[in-house]
């Protein structure tokens, strides 16, 4: 395999994020298929003009693997969000950390994760959240294997449609020794 190269978004990925995002969003969401709700959410989020519009997105920093000039996976923080059961004053959200399914198992997630702490504190986050869905048990048991702490059942809505999540959370100051983000 290719050297994995961690950068931050430009804009020119918008496209490529879109795709990238509808296809991890679709093979982890639509389980028992497609149907309506799911749809909808997944044109609505993961459309070009959405992403541009994120990645230029003050206090919202997205960071891309690539290998060999080919995205497979990205993680997006919003800076300044804080939960109700999170505690610190400067808390960071992980609103999505996606991998395409063929590069799981090789530590890329691993890596995204590192590099999204990293920036996160370097941007004066003292925590990062994120919430999971209760039915992705790989994720679940990743965050977990990363020394993030579970800190209660969430809900999540779209779609008029509520899911089961599992609220993380992890004190940037436990993260350790991170990675350079290019």
């Amino acid at each position: 395999m290719q050297p994995l190269t961690l950068r931050k978004a430009l804009p020119q990925d918008a496209l490529c994020l879109a795709a990238l995002g509808l296809q991890v969003f679709l093979e982890t969401y639509a389980t028992q298929g497609m149907r309506d709700a799911i749809a909808q959410q997944a044109l609505d989020v993961f459309s070009v003009a959405s992403l541009s519009k994120l990645i230029e997105k003050p206090g919202t920093f997205i960071i891309v693997a690539q290998i060999d000039h080919h995205l497979v996976g990205f993680a997006q923080v919003a800076m300044n969000r804080p939960h109700e059961r999170v505690p610190q004053a400067h808390a960071a959200e992980l609103q999505r950390l996606y991998l395409q399914a063929r590069f799981t198992g090789l530590g890329i997630g691993k890596r995204l994760l590192e590099a999204a702490e990293q920036h996160a504190a370097r941007n004066g986050a003292t925590r990062l959240w994120a919430t999971v869905w209760a039915e992705n048990q790989r994720a679940l048991d990743f965050y977990l294997s990363q020394g993030y702490e579970a800190l209660g059942a969430q809900t999540y809505t779209f779609q008029q449609e509520t899911h089961a999540n599992q609220l993380f959370g992890k004190n940037l100051t436990e993260a350790g020794p991170l990675p350079p983000c290019n």
